[in-house]
């Protein structure tokens, strides 16, 4: 078996729900999915959505070389079905690696458009997931339009500063989501995205929490939330849509806090946001 080429993408967290108003925002952090294309087919265990089989249906319908023989490798820390974006990590990596493999000399922002359709393709998203894309690969937030290509769907840009930790607490499995029901936290969601211009993006953050916490009925959630502020964090919502939550605390504050979390009786993990660029593993 040779390995034909590899790539690497991260998961990240939600700044605002794309839903809520028909603008996404997310960010990277430092959990990571390696793809690494290989000659031989391999079965690939936890792909319920077959995004591995769309990614290949996209590439080839956009008329971009297969090898003629492949299979996958894959290699993650992003938790599955959380709100963690790990779809959009393993569709971004898995087409860079076949970007590296054919020497296709795709963009960041082709890669990004490839990866919204086979996501779309596959079922595993509702809203498109462009700005889930844009952060599985690059630092930073960018504020999206889902309807628009990727070179054209960035509204706004930011970076986030320094020092701060993630936490990041796992729930358990995903409940049934009605996305009818975020309409009626427009309120919230429009508070959320003027904070976010403003550039207040933790704020921004807490804000889409409570609406999309609201909008699934998801009381705990506001809890936790909620204990979480009053305990030191900074910051303090649902990602995508859900069950994890994100909490952000500064660097010094962090083990205290996670310790706090610990209490509810969940998995917590401690991660970064994402600082550089996400190059091609060579």
């Amino acid at each position: 078996m040779t390995i034909l080429g590899t790539g690497r993408a991260t998961g990240g967290i939600s700044i605002i729900h794309a839903v809520g108003l028909g603008q996404g925002c997310s960010t990277g952090i430092g959990l990571e999915t390696i793809v690494e294309l290989t000659s031989t087919p391999i079965p690939v265990e936890l792909d319920k959505h077959s995004l591995l089989e769309s990614v290949v249906i996209v590439w080839k319908n956009s008329g971009l070389p297969l090898p003629p023989s492949i299979g996958w490798k894959v290699s993650s820390s992003v938790p599955i079905g959380q709100g963690l974006k790990s779809s959009s990590a393993l569709a971004c990596a898995a087409l860079r690696a076949l970007n590296e493999a054919t020497l296709a000399g795709l963009s960041d922002s082709e890669i990004v458009d490839l990866a919204v359709a086979a996501q779309r393709h596959s079922g595993c998203t509702i809203s498109g997931s462009m700005d889930d894309c844009w952060a599985s690969i690059s630092p930073g937030w960018k504020l999206t339009v889902p309807t628009q290509s990727a070179s054209e769907s960035v509204l706004l840009t930011g970076q986030v500063e320094e020092g701060h930790t993630v936490l990041i607490i796992l729930r358990g499995d995903r409940k049934e989501i009605f996305f009818d029901k975020f309409s009626e936290q427009s309120l919230l969601f429009e508070r959320a995205l003027s904070t976010l211009a403003s550039g207040s993006i933790f704020t921004s953050m807490s804000t889409n929490g409570m609406a999309v916490a609201a909008a699934i009925g998801d009381d705990e959630a506001l809890r936790i939330c909620n204990s979480a502020i009053v305990s030191g964090a900074i910051s303090a919502g649902i990602s995508g849509s859900g069950p994890a939550i994100a909490v952000i605390a500064f660097e010094e504050d962090a083990t205290t806090l996670e310790s706090h979390l610990l209490e509810t009786g969940y998995t917590v993990l401690s991660t970064i946001f994402s600082t550089e660029e996400i190059e091609e593993v060579i």
